[in-house]
């Protein structure tokens, strides 16, 4: 099994070990429930890739040949450094908008292709994000804001963090909300963190988008 992989797959279990170590599920805006123990509710495998096409931003980084995708933070280094999803069937020719120091070329795009959980294959040619014109996704709180309390909110980002740490593409609180993004969620992380805390305390949000 490959390092990314590896990674992915303890990240999606260190995030539903925990939440199945929470406690009973609360009500829409009540006080998340305190941990406890208990056997985890899901393994990470019931997260499952996308049977389609999907598109994801960031930065794609070749080092020696060997590119990758990356979909969170980017170190300010030069060249810059960062991890992400390895990817195939990469090309440079015949793209814009990139840069290069030693063996190292590296630009910001959206990229158009499948995930199968471990790698990602390029289908399409991908766009500049200074020329890319995403369609604005719908928000999943529905325009309504959370009503956790700051304190609960806090604990419970702090929760999240303890057992995702770095493998969370980020991870903060906005509009009464704990917002968690990762690569990629089927609704099984969404439906974990809803059963540990109670609906509207934590939401889940993909960096990967369908659109197939």
């Amino acid at each position: 099994m490959s390092t990314s992989r590896s990674r992915m797959l303890l990240a999606a279990a260190a995030l539903l070990g925990v939440l199945g170590l929470a406690a009973c599920s609360t009500g829409p805006g009540s006080s998340p429930a305190p941990p406890s123990s208990g056997p985890p509710a899901w393994e990470a495998a019931n997260v499952a890739p996308p049977e389609g096409r999907v598109i994801g931003t960031g930065t794609v980084l070749d080092v020696a040949g060997e590119a990758q995708l990356c979909l969170g933070g980017v170190a300010e280094s030069y060249p810059p450094q960062c991890s992400g999803i390895p990817l195939e069937d990469w090309t440079w020719e015949g793209v814009d908008g990139s840069e290069t120091s030693a063996d190292t070329t590296w630009g910001s795009y959206a990229v158009y292709g499948t995930f199968d959980g471990e790698r990602y294959t390029v289908t399409d040619p991908p766009i500049m994000l200074a020329l890319y014109d995403p369609v604005r996704p719908e928000d999943p709180a529905g325009g309504v804001d959370g009503t956790s309390s700051e304190a609960d909110l806090i604990r419970v980002q702090d929760e999240l963090s303890a057992s995702l740490g770095l493998d969370a593409l980020s991870l903060w609180i906005e509009r009464g909300y704990v917002w968690v993004n990762v690569v990629w969620d089927d609704g099984t992380l969404q439906d974990a963190v809803d059963q540990a805390y109670g609906d509207g305390v934590v939401i889940v949000t993909s960096a990967l988008r369908e659109i197939d």
